[in-house]
């Protein structure tokens, strides 16, 4: 399984929008800034994160972007899987292709789906929120210098 920048950047507007539109609404060009982030690359998924329903936008001047529901209850597997094509490793765990081996006879296809489940499960595991804690916990740290 490779993630994609899409999902990469995903997962960055979607952790900047937890951090910045607890109160209000954020707009792409503001998350794009902080993030160092491609404004135009941020439009397309924008419209991935909100057909799965995990962010809510507001038209007008003063419009943007807010999650659509809280940090703790947005896993990463759910952003994932809203802007990757296909996150199974192989195809043949989706479901029964031809890849020239017979599938009841295959010596690693059982190793290969518990790998599947064991990613998933962390993907499942780690919330937003997690992230922000984490994020800020490693900006603070940052920004304490030590000296001898």
């Amino acid at each position: 399984m490779k993630i994609s920048t899409k999902g990469i950047y995903a997962i960055e507007m979607m952790t900047d929008l937890a951090i910045h539109s607890v109160d209000s609404v954020e707009s792409i060009k503001n998350i794009a800034g902080r993030r160092n982030l491609s404004e135009k690359y941020l439009e397309q998924i924008v419209s991935a994160l909100k057909k799965a329903h995990l962010i809510e936008s507001t038209r007008g001047a003063t419009g943007g972007y807010r999650l659509a529901k809280p940090a703790g209850e947005i896993k990463i597997y759910d952003i994932l899987d809203a802007t990757e094509r296909n996150l199974i490793p192989l195809e043949c765990l989706q479901t029964k292709t031809e890849c020239g081996i017979n599938c009841e006879k295959c010596a690693t296809r059982g190793m290969w789906g518990k790998l599947w489940l064991e990613m998933k499960q962390v993907m499942d595991d780690v919330t937003l929120e997690q992230i922000v804690i984490e994020s800020e916990r490693n900006e603070k740290e940052d920004s304490i210098e030590y000296y001898i």
